[in-house]
């Protein structure tokens, strides 16, 4: 007989992304001719600036452009991830020993945890939370402890859980993200004070996803502006949604310079740097003035109010004070399951919409509405939806 090849155990020990799924069925139902109203996954729609746009483009027709970089990336984009971090947080970076360009923050999770967790190591994560945090730590096997963000904390960790969790002193990381995703909660700097004096007494690396802050949210914040921060804290940002360049896959790792070595020495073993038109271009974009944003979040704001309709065509219930890409609702008393409410929604309003429960336990009974579609096409939604409730 022939030996029968399996995969490492870390292949059946993960479940496919769940999006990967849905979005196979929506493409088929519209294969099908039923015209989904895609509201579930967080990629802006909408172009990036032109002047960036301008910029990759004459940047990809220069002889040797088109070569390998190193993992450190260009030091003209580093100076301006670092101007970023000065003109919009107050949050000085030194460009060459504490900032390091990525592939996307989602990349970030991967590196800093292969840079960090040993097999075995437990690492706190949000839920509900962004599912790569776990995703990840399951393919490293690192233990997974769950906190708790509850609606009735306003999505806020719960510290004297959080002490309990620590108090065995084998605690390696932990992950945040402020706008919240999926909640839209906000954070405030005394929310980030705890959590910089709750890592430095645990010796627990405090990790902050910080994403969303300029989209919806007059007060960006990033958890570096704690004083002494650096010393044990990491933010991931990116350009993803703050600029409309999810698939350049642009991000950012910001902490102190042993941290950051510790992760570009991870970066190098796995990818040879960015495509050089793409961080010219990125540069471009991390200067841009005040009302790049403004004219972004003009835009959020009109999207949002339609959300909001639907939400109440739903007869769910929301905090009008949400920051960030999404809308996410409590599903009516007496409503079924989040994925079985989902389900009929898209069943029957051609609506795909993302239930809470994929994102942790304490997701369930919740639902997310994504603001990456035109106003046109919220608004098709919002009609399909009120006429299925008729």
């Amino acid at each position: 007989m022939e030996n029968k090849i399996k995969p490492a155990r870390r292949v059946d020990e993960i479940k496919e992304y769940w999006f990967a799924g849905k979005m196979r069925e929506v493409a088929r139902m519209n294969a099908e001719g039923l015209d989904v109203v895609s509201l579930g996954v967080g990629g802006p729609d909408r172009m990036p600036a032109v002047e960036v746009v301008d910029t990759l483009c004459e940047s990809a027709r220069k002889d040797g452009h088109h070569t390998y970089q190193i993992a450190s990336g260009l030091p003209e984009l580093r100076q301006a991830m670092s101007r970023w971090y000065g003109r919009h947080y107050g949050v000085a970076v030194n460009p060459d020993t504490e900032v390091l360009p990525l592939i996307g923050s989602k990349e970030g999770v991967l590196h800093v945890s292969l840079a960090f967790l040993n097999p075995g190591d437990k690492v706190l994560v949000p839920n509900p939370g962004y599912m790569t945090y776990s995703g990840v730590s399951r393919m490293l096997g690192a233990e997974i402890v769950s906190y708790d963000l509850l609606e009735k904390n306003g999505w806020k960790p719960d510290f004297t859980q959080l002490e309990n969790l620590a108090s065995s002193g084998d605690i390696k990381l932990m992950w945040v993200n402020y706008p919240n995703m999926p909640t839209g909660a906000s954070a405030d700097m005394e929310l980030f004070r705890r959590l910089v004096d709750f890592g430095r007494r645990h010796g627990i690396v405090i990790v902050h996803d910080n994403p969303y802050s300029f989209v919806l949210n007059d007060n960006p914040l990033s958890l570096l502006q704690v004083e002494g921060a650096k010393d044990i804290a990491i933010e991931l940002n990116s350009l993803s949604k703050s600029h409309n360049m999810s698939g350049w896959r642009m991000g950012m790792v910001v902490s102190n310079p042993e941290f950051v070595g510790w992760v570009r020495k991870m970066k190098s073993n796995i990818d040879s740097g960015q495509f050089k038109p793409v961080m010219e271009a990125a540069v471009k974009a991390l200067d841009l003035p005040e009302s790049w944003y403004a004219e972004l979040n003009a835009v959020y704001s009109s999207r949002r109010r339609v959300a909001e309709k639907i939400m109440d065509a739903l007869g769910c219930s929301f905090d009008s004070g949400q920051k960030g890409l999404f809308l996410w609702g409590r599903l009516p008393e007496g409503a079924s399951d989040s994925a079985t409410f989902a389900q009929r929604i898209l069943e029957e309003a051609r609506v795909f919409l993302v239930p809470g429960f994929i994102f942790g336990s304490n997701g369930e009974g919740y639902i997310r509405i994504s603001l990456c579609a035109t106003e046109e096409r919220m608004q098709t939604a919002l009609e399909r939806i009120e006429k299925m409730k008729q």
